[in-house]
Formats: C-alpha cells, sequence, structure tokens
C-alpha cells in the first residue's frame, strides 16, 4: 500500500492484516561532539524534499519525526522503515548533523531543552510548566487500522496486560545527562510523569472513554484532544488504535518487529471483544508496578505478571505474549520472522544493553553516541547472524 495515513478510513478493514503503519522520534547530535544538536528543523526541512509530510517538527528543537505510510504486510513496512530512516540520516548528513534512534539523550545540555516557538506548545507549557523540563524523549508510535473508535476502545483493555511486555523489548534509553540511570528505559519513567499518561484506565464503552476526555478537559490537564498521551489511544486524527507504550527502537529492523507484534495483539483483542469478552479489569496500581520493573529490567532478569502480580523470568513472559499472537502471526505469515527476531533480540540484549555494551568497552559516553549513529540505518547487534 502507498496511500497516505490520512486515506486509510476510505480503506476496507482487513480483520486478518489491517493496515499498520509507525511514528519514530529521533534525536539530532553534533557528530564531533555527540551532543544533541538544537537543529531538528534544518533537517526536517531538508528530507522533506523526498520524504514530503511524513517528516515534521517535534517539540523539541533537538528532535525529528517521520511516519510510515499504512501498509499492509511486514516486508512493506521494514522497507518504508529503512527507507525513511536513509531518508533521514542524508538529510542530516548534509547539514553536517546525525541523526539518533534512542529513546533519551546521551549527551548535551538539554534541560530544560529548547522548545519550538508554536502556540499550541505555549499553551502546553502555561498549563505543565516544569514538566517540559525532561521532555527530550523518543517513542515509537504504532497506528493499526480499526473500522471504528468503539472498537478501538474495547480492543485497549485486552492490550493493557501486554503493555509492560512492549517496554521491556523495546527499552533503549538507559543514559540521561551523560550518566547511566540504571534503567532501562528511563524515559518510561520520565513520561510516566505528566497527568494524562502511562496505562489507559479501563473503559467499557466509547462513551465511558470520551466522558472522562471531556472531564479532563475541563481539568485543564488536555490541550487538546491530541494530549490524551496514554499508551494506547483511538487517534485523535486517524481511523487507528494507537500504541505509544516503547522508546524508539533502535534499529529499522526492531522498529517492524515491534509494529508486527502491536498488530498482532489487536487482531486477536479484536477477536476477543467480537466474542463478547470484556478483557480482564487489571488494576491502575498493579500496570504501574509492572512498567516499572519493565522500565528498570528490560529483558534482564524477571518481570511482573500483571495478571498474577507475580515475578516470572522475562523470557517467560516473552513466551507467553508470543503464544498469545501466534493464530494472529501465522495468518499473517509474520510468524517465523517474529520469532527469529525475538530469538535474537533474548539473546542480543534489548537497545538499552547494546548502549550499556558500546559503553563498556572504553567507559566513553561519546562511544555510545557513535554505536548509535552507526546503527541508526543499519542492523543493531540483536539481528546479526548468530
Amino acid at each position: 500500500m502507498t496511500a497516505t495515513a490520512e486515506s486509510a478510513d476510505t480503506l476496507p478493514h482487513d480483520p486478518i492484516c489491517p493496515l499498520m503503519g509507525v511514528e519514530e522520534e529521533y534525536f539530532v547530535v553534533d557528530p564531533a561532539t555527540r551532543e544533541v544538536a538544537p537543529r531538528g528543523a534544518e533537517v526536517v526541512r531538508r528530507a522533506a524534499d523526498r520524504l514530503h509530510d511524513r517528516v515534521g517538527l517535534e517539540i523539541t528543537m533537538y528532535q525529528v519525526e517521520a511516519k510510515t505510510p499504512p501498509c499492509a504486510r511486514l516486508p512493506e513496512l521494514e522497507h518504508e522503515l529503512r527507507r525513511m530512516r536513509a531518508e533521514v540520516a542524508d538529510a542530516a548528513r548534509a547539514e553536517g548533523l546525525a541523526p539518533v534512534a534512542t529513546g533519551t539523550p546521551v549527551l548535551g545540555d538539554y534541560v530544560p531543552p529548547l522548545i519550538h516557538d508554536d502556540p499550541r506548545y505555549a499553551v502546553g507549557i502555561g498549563n505543565y510548566r516544569s514538566l517540559h523540563d525532561e521532555q527530550a524523549i523518543c517513542a515509537a508510535h504504532v497506528h493499526v487500522h480499526l473500522p471504528d473508535r468503539e472498537r478501538a476502545v474495547l480492543v485497549s483493555n485486552h492490550l493493557r496486560p501486554w503493555l509492560p511486555v512492549l517496554i521491556a523489548l523495546m527499552a533503549n534509553s538507559p543514559y540521561w545527562q551523560g550518566r547511566d540511570t540504571e534503567y532501562a528505559s528511563w524515559r518510561t519513567l520520565s513520561w510516566g510523569k505528566w497527568p494524562v499518561a502511562g496505562p489507559p484506565p479501563y473503559f467499557s464503552s466509547l462513551a465511558e472513554y470520551e466522558e472522562l476526555a471531556a472531564a479532563l478537559g475541563e481539568s485543564g490537564a488536555l490541550v487538546d484532544p491530541g494530549t490524551i498521551f496514554w499508551d494506547v489511544r483511538p487517534s485523535a486524527r486517524l481511523p487507528t488504535l494507537e500504541v505509544r507504550v516503547t522508546d524508539v527502537a533502535g534499529t529499522a529492523e526492531e522498529s517492524a518487529l515491534l509494529a508486527a507484534i502491536v498488530r498482532a495483539l489487536v487482531v486477536v483483542s479484536l477477536e476477543r471483544v467480537e466474542r463478547g469478552d470484556p478483557g480482564p479489569r487489571l488494576s491502575g496500581e498493579r500496570l504501574r508496578v509492572a512498567y516499572w520493573r519493565a522500565a528498570r529490567d528490560g529483558l534482564a532478569g524477571h518481570g511482573i505478571d500483571p495478571l498474577t502480580g507475580r515475578l516470572r523470568p522475562a523470557e517467560d513472559l516473552v513466551d507467553t505474549l508470543l503464544a498469545h499472537i501466534r493464530p494472529s502471526l501465522v495468518r499473517t505469515g509474520d510468524l517465523s520472522v517474529v520469532s527469529r527476531r525475538l530469538e535474537r533480540l533474548l539473546a542480543g540484549g534489548t537497545g538499552a544493553a547494546r548502549q550499556r555494551a558500546a559503553h563498556a568497552v572504553h567507559g566513553r559516553p561519546s562511544d555510545v553516541v557513535d554505536h548509535l549513529i552507526a546503527h541508526f540505518t543499519g542492523p543493531g547487534e540483536s539481528e546479526r547472524p548468530a
């Protein structure tokens, strides 16, 4: 498919292989100093010659956002991700810069960050104030086409238990202001401070969702519907369910893996919704603890099974996730590639683990940035053949 994201609402919904797309946020760094550079706008202007409206600004001057068109098949999506990253890298290189895919910057003076002069951002600063001080963070957003918002809300109930596993799989932000936070995903903890962020509540209907959204708006917690920042939400502008829980993936291959997993979760969940299954009513407190453990440890050691509250090896939680989505992956033909890449990720480590491995060689944060630059368009360690 080569349609724009905005045209997805005119396309029929395929319950087996719905359209999916990915938005990624990147940092722009100076290759000489390895610090983030407030020159995202220059990279966007140059990249727009090839990517057009699929590249744009983010809130801070250090960032670039790019998005794929909606795709039906995983190889197609991965091709688009590779091309998108290559175009951004070429544009940055022409400006004497380099893009990196990490959930938090490694080096630079970015607290508080430089924020673009924009009326919407100005309203947000008035609302959220010093929460913006740690806003230099990059995430991945996966969109999956769904036929209506009612079902999107009901599907989100079924996705809630799996969000901590997604955090652990894509953990890619161990460093903050040049030091190791001892978390695999510091971005998750930083982002969780916002008033409407983190795991979504359980909703029995779209009407309940919209009632709460209206109340949040009246309270001043929102600038507009686009600032409902829950990690799963019906998109405010597209006919999709948006899953925005993870750090930006270190490589295009891992980003494609994330999208395939998310789509399979949505498909399996929609089937349950259609059968009348309301989904597990997990408490927000239990999910928050599972988030914390996943953000701290990634795939190393144990995570919390949100359904039972018990510690389980992270590898077991990944195996349980794969078993849950296997029927969907079989039907789309994605089972083999998803299984293989999960095995490599478990063996080679998350993006956070690879960042730390780069640092461990000489103990220099600059080596972490060099690693991120080198792997932006190429394979990560988890993708190297055994």
